[in-house]
């Protein structure tokens, strides 16, 4: 499979600011790949920082004015397999801010009592959060987390994911958010999936079905979205102008629902 991702931000910096991207495509794969920072059309410098699974963090330092951030990538075929520490699986069934898994124990444990995990209970946890939310643009805040987005009974991928993270950790099941880019999805933006750890192997779990699974390509991963957030102002203060995400594949194929897939 042939995949093509970018992404154009433009931000407004306020002063001296010290801001840390998660844009570009995992060291999982090997991409043909351009990145580019411009302040009011002067090009900076970018330190490329290594984080946990291969995801790239982008630190740039910056002045006031109009920042201007162009990624783009190809990437042919599939990438190598993240694997699992013991510590990782640990982690990884703890609670964390936006996945509020001990809050949501006794709904889990009534929801899903009887099915033992694996395949079964990963099919089972995304058909409940798929059915019981409504995908509503602009319905969710920022620091919305599983509790309140069951609350709402409404919310966008992350909120999806986090839920589906919430309810895994909580029936003992090791899982955690992906960041990813998507072919296929519509409208287009950065995406949020889960991951599980079932049979020994790390399987996507994307309970708003918006996108095949099979095209997607990891970003950034952690145990929620304070891990994977596609900019985090460190110091000083920026304002979102504008944000173009583009992520296309030469082939679209169906999504079979009751396979398990991993992130290639």
């Amino acid at each position: 499979m042939q995949r093509n991702v970018s992404a154009h931000i433009a931000l407004d910096v306020t002063g001296p600011a010290e801001l840390v991207f998660a844009i570009s495509v995992s060291r999982h794969h090997t991409p043909e790949e351009t990145l580019t920072v411009l302040l009011d059309g002067t090009p900076l410098g970018v330190d490329e920082l290594p984080d946990a699974h291969g995801t790239r963090l982008h630190r740039v330092r910056s002045d006031s004015g109009r920042l201007e951030l162009s990624y783009e990538a190809d990437v042919a075929g599939t990438g190598d397999t993240d694997t699992a520490t013991d510590t990782d699986l640990v982690t990884y069934l703890r609670p964390s801010r936006y996945a509020e898994s001990d809050a949501l124990a006794p709904t889990a444990a009534a929801e899903f009592a009887g099915i033992d995990p694996g395949p079964a209970l990963l099919k089972a946890v995304s058909s409940w959060v798929g059915t019981r939310l409504s995908y509503a643009p602009g319905s969710s805040l920022p620091t919305d987390g599983a509790v309140r987005t069951l609350l709402n009974r409404r919310g966008v991928c992350r909120d999806y994911a986090h839920t589906c993270v919430a309810l895994l950790r909580a029936l003992g099941v090791p899982a955690r958010l992906v960041a990813v880019y998507a072919p296929g999805l519509d409208p287009m933006d950065f995406h949020a999936v889960a991951e599980a750890w079932i049979d020994g192997a790390w399987r996507v779990v994307d309970a708003t079905t918006l996108a095949p699974r099979a095209t997607l390509l990891r970003i950034a991963t952690g145990r929620d979205a304070a891990d994977t957030a596609f900019l985090t102002v460190t110091a000083g203060g920026a304002s979102l102008v504008s944000m173009e995400v583009s992520a296309t594949a030469d082939r679209l194929p169906d999504d079979d629902l009751e396979r398990l897939v991993g992130l290639t």
